[in-house]
């Protein structure tokens, strides 16, 4: 299993968990990832952990591609399953290249990334991402982001959590468990604060912002300055936290986006989806198939956010029942679609699949240059972008990965 670096994030988490599940179903896993905080869950779940080499700023990296081939070959590894696209890469572009081993990708971005082999197995967590896809190459599988509802689950500590940030038995906790990253987070985390200071002066809100990243700066600035206008503390930043069952478990509402929002309606809580340009939006029988083809995101037609999730969480406070009904419905969905245990039975088919039908390495050579050369084109022209400020640092987690036109893969691997 090879995630992006370890820290914490929805790719790494889905990649650990799906390795701890397969584990327990009788196979061998081994972890070859750069080293970071979930490292310490790698050894908590006695799997072996094989670092990679740290990558400077060229993305795929030779030495990654390298170090990856030689773990292959020492613990003579059946498949290798990459997770986004420079770890895909070098897994093609090392122990496929070098030995034939077979090679899956999973992709959780809002994008894939058009230089991927389409010979490989690719593994997508929307529907609406699949069906795009599956008229660009030739194996397609969505498996929705999985949840451990053996783990995740009400009773937590939650009530200790409360206790612990403060949080009075009658006050209204919202909780939200995301990086603190300028791409797709930054825009909803402002609004939710705002959202909470304006709901702050009639009810007894708290706003429980967990995580870090970049953006940690200015959310901090916005929540002091909603703080300070209120006179108390509204908005809580916890900083990262490894395991975060227990502040979840204390929520009263749930915010969030992708695998973030299936934790949370693992405990059973209403869950309020985050987007872009304006985008919230309440999970309930009418949305749910909305959520199932696009995912737990959306992109809003501009606007007040803010406003439109301070009506949304108004209702949610004034009405008990409902959100008793809504945490019920959201736990009945992941129990029913989104189990660890369900995507572990739907990898093992798609590891079978794999070995089967790996490409030969000779036919894929006469091609292997053309999505090669495409990365690294891409990697100078977005490092250029980002230097002159009009690129993301998440490339292809951004509105514009998904609404941007993509060359044909015609004729390329």
């Amino acid at each position: 299993m090879f995630p992006p670096a370890l820290r914490i994030g929805g790719s790494q988490l889905n990649a650990l968990e799906l390795a701890e599940e397969l584990h327990r179903r009788g196979h061998d896993v081994v972890v070859f990832s750069e080293d970071g905080p979930l490292r310490s869950r790698v050894e908590a779940a006695g799997l072996p952990f094989e670092p990679a080499p740290e990558r400077p700023k060229v993305r795929p990296w030779p030495a990654t591609a390298a170090r990856l081939a030689d773990v292959v070959r020492r613990y003579r590894v059946d498949v290798v399953h990459g997770y986004e696209w420079p770890p895909i890469l070098e897994a093609v572009y090392g122990p496929f290249m070098r030995s034939g081993t077979p090679v899956v990708g999973t992709v959780m971005s809002m994008g894939v990334a058009p230089f991927i082999p389409r010979h490989l197995p690719l593994v997508v967590g929307t529907a609406q991402i699949a069906a795009v896809e599956r008229e660009r190459r030739e194996v397609v599988e969505l498996v929705e982001p999985p949840v451990d509802v053996a783990v995740n689950h009400p009773g937590m500590g939650g009530t200790a959590a409360r206790s612990d940030l403060g949080i009075d038995a009658d006050a209204f906790a919202v909780v939200v468990v995301s990086r603190l990253a300028n791409e797709l987070k930054r825009e909803g985390l402002l609004e939710a604060i705002r959202a909470a200071g304006a709901l702050a002066a009639d009810m007894p809100i708290r706003l429980i912002v967990v995580g870090d990243g970049p953006a940690r700066p200015e959310i901090e600035t916005s929540a002091r300055e909603t703080n300070a206008a209120a006179g108390r503390e509204v908005v809580t930043l916890t900083g990262s936290v490894l395991d975060p069952v227990h502040l979840y478990d204390a929520a009263d509402v749930v915010l969030g986006m992708g695998s973030s929002a299936l934790r949370g309606m693992a405990f059973a809580k209403p869950l309020v989806v985050q987007g872009e340009r304006g985008f919230w939006r309440l999970l309930e029988q009418s949305s749910l198939e909305t959520f199932l083809h696009q995912g737990w995101y959306g992109i809003g037609a501009g606007g007040d956010g803010a406003s439109r999730l301070t009506g949304i969480l108004r209702t949610l406070h004034a009405d008990r029942p409902l959100r008793e009904s809504l945490g019920t419905f959201s736990r009945s969905i992941v129990v029913d679609r989104f189990s660890l245990e369900r995507a572990g039975a739907v990898h093992e088919r798609i590891y079978e699949s794999a070995q089967r039908s790996a490409p030969a390495r000779l036919e894929f050579a006469r091609h292997a240059v053309a999505p090669l050369a495409r990365a690294f084109a891409h990697e100078a022209g977005h490092w250029l972008a980002v230097r002159r400020g009009e690129g993301a640092a998440e490339d292809f987690n951004q509105i514009s990965a998904q609404a941007r036109p993509e060359p044909s893969l015609r004729g390329t691997p």
